[in-house]
């Protein structure tokens, strides 16, 4: 038997504070004997590939080191979140401060604009123009949208998404 997940998040979720990193994702999957951890982490500015490999060193030594895993085989995978991870924390909008966001608004309907800012209470978003204050309560469900060409200013940039 290995471990649960509860008892690998318990190891994990100290190691990525002390890397000054959020654990924002563990999941385990077995493919035979194997079992697969990913961890997906995230910070403000966002998380390089040196973190990640840091990252997984640290918890690829606890793992080892312990009875975490009691000797079955696996594979650690540590990686920083693509943009189909759902915004549902504060923490989510505020690093997302400036993209394209698509939200399915708790009582029905949409709203796509640009997150302009965001609190404890809600964010603020850029609806063509015009500012529009959403409480996360009033959130069903909300993504970033990916943009290809994107104008700033009067410069138009590629591939941001």
């Amino acid at each position: 038997m290995t471990a649960s997940p509860d008892l690998l998040r318990s190891v994990c979720e100290p190691l990525c504070s002390a890397a000054g990193l959020d654990l924002e994702a563990l999941e385990v999957s077995s493919t035979g004997r194997r079992r697969r951890i990913l961890l997906v982490v995230d910070r403000d500015g966002g998380v390089g590939l040196d973190e990640c490999a840091e990252l997984s060193r640290a918890v690829s030594d606890a793992l080892d080191g312990g009875d975490v895993m009691a000797d079955a085989p696996y594979t650690l995978e540590v990686g920083s979140p693509g943009v189909s991870r759902p915004l549902s924390l504060p923490r989510h909008w505020r690093r997302n401060t400036g993209r394209l966001v698509r939200v399915v608004l708790a009582s029905g309907g949409e709203v796509t604009g640009r997150v302009v800012g965001a609190d404890d209470d809600g964010v603020d978003v850029d609806v063509d123009g015009r500012p529009r204050r959403l409480a996360y309560a009033d959130v069903g469900k909300a993504r970033v949208q990916v943009e290809f060409r994107r104008e700033v200013g009067d410069t138009e940039v590629a591939g941001e998404g």
